[in-house]
């Protein structure tokens, strides 16, 4: 059992990965990430398939959260404003904004500010890692 929540992100997405590494370093999330690729999924209680398809929040009691709900929760964790902005996105109308946002951004992740062509292939036809 992990004692700090996990972020589970695409590693194969140069968006996915920009994106993270942007959260580290300027939100500062209480959490662990890892690559879908690298992390035990079973252990966490989800799937390849769920990975593959959105970014995830794994508490620490097992609770998995995708998508617009994932980023809600690396905003809480965070605190100060960002937890106030966290709490907004949980919020309705606001979280049915944030899960549409998240699918647009989603599908078009190779368009994204970081992305790459190879982001919008599935993974199993990506380029390998340079």
């Amino acid at each position: 059992m992990h004692t700090l929540p996990v972020l589970v992100y695409d590693g194969d997405c140069a968006f996915c990965t920009t994106a993270v590494r942007f959260a580290r370093r300027r939100i500062r999330p209480r959490c662990d990430a890892t690559p879908w690729q690298f992390a035990d999924l079973a252990a966490l209680g989800t799937t390849r398939r769920r990975a593959e398809h959105e970014v995830l929040w794994v508490t620490p009691n097992g609770r998995v959260h995708g998508g617009a709900r994932a980023v809600a929760k690396l905003l809480l964790s965070a605190g100060g404003a960002w937890a106030a902005l966290g709490a907004l996105l949980t919020l309705p109308p606001m979280r049915w904004a944030a899960a549409g946002i998240y699918r647009v951004i989603a599908a078009n992740r190779q368009r994204m500010p970081g992305g790459t062509p190879a982001c919008a292939l599935p993974p199993d036809r990506r380029p390998p890692a340079v």
